[in-house]
């Protein structure tokens, strides 16, 4: 039997989704505070790390136990289309699972718990028993903190080489929660098929109204606590840009929250895109701490 080609392996890695742990990677690399020269392989081994790696992972392992699920919703993925035939995006899984560690293993005993929790998560978030994408409240806090707050320690992990200070923890951690907000939104797009199979996302559970609400308060407050902890730690500039941005993105929800199922979407695009602008504020407002 044919394995898959180098398309149809890149398609199951979805390059296209390693971009928010790349860049929560490099918000920790920023917060750390820490001089890069020198560094620059082993930031580079991080990037890699956290996208096409651990996120990769993520991504084959989703599509080999959503296999039934896609067959409905995107027939055309490399799996249900036969491009990716038998157990071969299995087989890509177990491999790219066990490359991550090593890769980890080069980078410190930190790097290596954050990403072994990673994909940890990775796994329980798709594969039987735990299966936590069937119930939305489980599964997106689990992609939450693996697209968000483990990058983020990841990346200031490589350079301080060390457990990271509490103040960055605590950002990671608030991120990491407003990113369900994002995996809610991002759930829109499978409704149909979440609903014929008994997947239990918030849209599903919720309706697509509610669960629109839910997605804006859940990015926005801990935003707001982030805004909150920069005014406390003295950095005032940084707080009024973080809810510069939040600001811009309450402008945007009245849009999302006329018609959810049309304007998820765009609002993946807008409102995410000035939700992970604030991270990197965020890291740059970190970096000059004791």
């Amino acid at each position: 039997m044919r394995g898959p080609s180098a398309s149809a392996i890149l398609a199951l890695l979805k390059p296209v989704t390693w971009f928010p742990p790349m860049w929560a990677y490099g918000c920790g690399v920023v917060s750390a505070g820490v001089p890069t020269a020198g560094r620059w392989f082993d930031i580079a081994l991080g990037v890699i790390l956290a996208g096409p790696l651990v996120c990769g992972t993520s991504q084959v392992v989703n599509d080999w136990f959503d296999r039934e699920v896609d067959a409905i919703n995107e027939p055309d993925r490399p799996i249900p289309s036969g491009r990716a035939p038998g157990r071969s995006a299995l087989y890509i899984a177990i491999g790219w699972t066990l490359l991550s560690l090593c890769i980890a293993a080069i980078l410190g005993p930190v790097v290596f718990v954050a990403a072994a929790l990673g994909l940890l998560l990775a796994w329980a978030y798709s594969a039987p028993p735990a299966r936590l994408k069937l119930n939305g409240w489980y599964g997106n806090t689990a992609v939450g903190f693996c697209y968000e707050g483990l990058p983020w320690v990841t990346g200031a992990a490589v350079l301080a080489a060390a457990v990271p200070s509490p103040e960055i923890l605590a950002a990671a951690v608030l991120y990491s929660v407003g990113a369900h907000g994002i995996m809610v939104l991002n759930d829109f797009k499978a409704l149909e098929g979440d609903l014929q199979l008994g997947v239990r996302t918030i849209p599903v559970q919720l309706g697509p109204e509610r669960a629109a609400r839910l997605a804006c308060w859940t990015m926005a407050v801990p935003q707001g606590v982030v805004v909150l902890g920069l005014l406390l730690l003295e950095r005032p500039f940084q707080a009024a840009g973080v809810a510069l941005v939040l600001a811009a993105q309450f402008a945007c929800m009245p849009r999302l929250l006329s018609d959810p199922r049309a304007h998820a979407p765009w609002y993946n695009a807008t409102g995410v895109g000035l939700y992970v602008s604030g991270m990197m504020v965020t890291a740059f407002a970190l970096r000059g701490l004791p």
